[in-house]
């Protein structure tokens, strides 16, 4: 049985986080770990709260790989370009809490963009699920 309100709400702390992150556009006043985690958490709360849909039990976890498996195993149709977010797990752990320097550069335009894409499936998928 869904779980439709503990799904709305995983949306409204994702939104939280998303606004948090449309906020750290500035790469010189905002790390690059502090914005990542950001970006995983949303998505994170966005995939857990389409999930609550599907099943009744959601992991307490912040592997992205674990819940996109999930959702799999739950009969979900994950667009590829979601998946392809599976990174930003180390951002809730490795970069979160250790003094590691980041290699790369986020873009931290496109990657709110595909953060919210995926926010916004997932509130598509509560929104459809609370008219069934």
């Amino acid at each position: 049985m869904p779980d439709l309100k503990t799904a709305r709400l995983m949306l409204k702390m994702a939104r939280k986080d998303l606004n948090a992150l449309g906020g750290m556009m500035d790469a010189d006043t905002f790390a690059e770990e502090v914005f990542g985690f950001h970006a995983q958490q949303a998505l994170e709360k966005a995939l857990k709260s389409w999930l609550c849909v599907l099943t009744e039990e959601v992991p307490r976890t912040h592997d992205l790989e674990q819940i996109f498996g999930l959702l799999g195993e739950a009969g979900a149709n994950v667009p590829s370009a979601f998946k392809e977010l599976m990174d930003l797990t180390d951002f809730a752990v490795i970069f979160r809490y250790g003094d590691i320097d980041l290699d790369a550069h986020i873009d931290r335009g496109t990657l709110f963009m595909q953060v919210t894409e995926v926010v916004d499936h997932a509130e598509e998928i509560v929104r459809e699920a609370e008219h069934s």
